[in-house]
């Protein structure tokens, strides 16, 4: 089964992705199977994705069969229906049978789609696809995000984070870094040659530098020895919103793989004066393999006294009330997504990943879905796994929908799971999506939900927002906020002030994103009928008595 893992590796596009497809597998250094075979199977089941995609929900295989991820699924059931040899796998491989038993089912959706599309055979079926990339919809493509990079916009730097684990700032521009010449301004780096040795220093995130787009500085002694850490600039705003400090108690990184932001967070734990002790930072990977990733990280980046990884534990299952979970003080939540924030750097893939519709649906248990073990097409020394998979082309608005949905769901979910831990006092919230249905939407309902009421939950606002956020210019989407309250108010306006984005394709130099975070109050009882403003701001309600006032190329950049 090491061909469909290896595979699917491929089919996502990753932010430090370089070179087409072909060049990419075909210069795999760990690559078990054959790479002719990976590629001819990627490239396979890329052209099939609308009709696959579309098989694959109509027959709720994934809803069926738990084990299997999309990517995995669109492979297997191709090599099931399309293939000639069938599945590569032993007849008794759990995986393989996860998808003969649905083989009926399978194969009756696809013989239902060729002859509403007008096909006499499969032949046929294949021929209309090189022709129209539009089976699943009326020919009309979705319409892309305003959020993402257009034609023409401005190139996307190489991000790097000094390491105070292990070293600082000023020690890296006076060894690693001590030919470069200063940038004044971030455009400067941004339209430098890869190879002009040329950085910028960033005036919002601490100990973070920004390097001429393909930057390759992976041979250095700092990024092999964990000195440096490859991590978007939009990536470091969770720990830096999130501001732990250790009077604050245990902080919980609850979907932590592959640990940029873990690693972050211990950073920022680690260089406070007051921390004495040596705060716990819990770190939680439902998934084994991307655990062992995370391990990997932590280890390299020297904070193994400071994070206790939680492997194959789920977030939500955690008991807020039992040990050691009952006194975490702080939380950071950078939950699946669709990625569609992400910039990819050469190719994207243009590919249609079926829907789990049954996150969509509250009543369903609902699992987070395995995220794929990668056997990635890098040197693993380094291992490349991405925090996130970005939003690959969705050619019909109904999937895109139902994806949404599914989704923003699953964050409203966790976000709740998280107002429940008791001694919590700072909920740090992001996604790597352009989408107002995974961002200000979630963010809302929460605050009108019941658990925001009863646990006293608010927004941070941008005025308590630690100078570096409170500074930056790309603010909530006003008209989201509004669209999902159901009535406008004044405070729609502090809703989205308090919540940051960042844009992709932007002299800005980051990738599409988004974060807030939410600070806890004395419970109190006034949020009904969509008014959330006093959970916004802090304030009673008139009627009550007011208080007294007292690179590792390895590690995703967009982790």
């Amino acid at each position: 089964m090491s061909l469909y893992y290896e595979a699917s590796a491929f089919l996502v596009s990753t932010e430090d992705q370089q070179g087409t497809l072909k060049t990419r597998i075909f210069g795999s250094k760990n690559l078990k199977s054959q790479p002719k075979q990976v590629f001819a199977l990627v490239a396979e089941a890329i052209k099939w994705s609308p009709i696959l995609s579309e098989i694959i929900s109509k027959a709720q295989l994934l809803q069926h069969e738990r084990k299997l991820s999309p990517s995995l699924s669109i492979l297997l059931v191709h090599d099931l229906l399309l293939s000639k040899a069938g599945i590569a796998a032993p007849a008794n491989h759990p995986l393989r049978s996860a998808v003969t038993r649905h083989k009926a089912r399978l194969a009756a959706e696809l013989t239902k789609l060729r002859i509403k599309k007008g096909c006499k055979s499969i032949d046929e079926l294949r021929a209309l696809l090189g022709k129209n990339n539009d089976l699943l919809g009326s020919g009309q493509a979705a319409q892309a995000p305003s959020g993402l990079p257009k034609d023409g916009g401005w190139p996307h730097p190489r991000w790097l984070r000094v390491n105070t684990l292990k070293t600082t700032l000023g020690d890296q521009l006076q060894t690693t870094f001590a030919e470069y010449r200063h940038a004044s301004s971030i455009d400067q780096v941004l339209l430098a040659n890869a190879s002009e040795q040329v950085l910028y220093v960033d005036t919002h995130i601490p100990n973070l530098l920004a390097l001429p787009p393909g930057a390759n500085i992976s041979t250095t002694e700092a990024y092999r020895g964990g000195h440096i850490i490859f991590q978007d600039k939009a990536s470091c705003f969770p720990a830096c919103l999130l501001d732990p400090k250790p009077q604050d108690g245990p902080c919980l990184d609850a979907c932590a793989a592959p640990g940029n932001k873990t690693t972050h967070l211990a950073a920022i734990l680690r260089g406070r004066p007051s921390d004495t002790q040596g705060t716990r930072l819990f770190a939680c990977e439902r998934d084994k393999p991307r655990a062992e990733i995370l391990t990997r990280m932590v280890a390299l980046a020297g904070c193994r006294g400071t994070v206790t990884i939680k492997a194959g534990q789920d977030f939500l299952p955690l008991d807020p009330d039992k040990s050691p979970w009952k006194d975490v003080g702080s939380l950071l939540l950078d939950p699946s997504c669709s990625g569609s924030g992400i910039v990819g750097r050469d190719e994207v893939l243009a590919i249609t990943l079926p829907v789990d519709k049954a996150q969509a649906n509250p009543s369903t248990r609902s699992r987070k879905r395995k995220r794929e073990s990668k056997a990635v097409a890098e040197d693993f020394s380094h291992a490349t796994l991405d925090e996130e998979k970005p939003m690959t082309s969705t050619r019909n608005s109904e999937v895109l929908a139902d994806r949404l949905k599914g989704l923003s769901a699953f964050q409203l979910r966790l976000l709740l799971h998280a107002f429940r831990f008791p001694k919590a006092q700072k909920i740090s919230y992001s996604t790597c999506s352009v989408y107002e249905e995974e961002n200000e939407n979630v963010i809302v309902k929460a605050l009108q939900s019941k658990e925001a009421n009863e646990y006293g939950w608010r927004l941070l606002s941008r005025d308590e927002q630690v100078e570096g956020m409170k500074s930056w210019h790309v603010r909530g989407n006003l008209h989201a906020c509004r669209t999902i309250s159901s009535e406008s108010s004044p405070s729609d306006s502090n809703v989205a002030e308090a919540c940051i984005r960042c844009e992709a394709g932007t002299m800005d130099g980051t990738q599409g994103f988004f974060v807030a975070a939410f600070v806890r109050n004395p419970p109190r009882s006034q949020v009904s009928n969509g008014n959330y403003s006093s959970i916004l701001d802090g304030h009673r309600d008139s009627k009550e008595e007011p208080e007294d006032s007292g690179a590792w190329e390895g590690f995703s950049d967009i982790d």
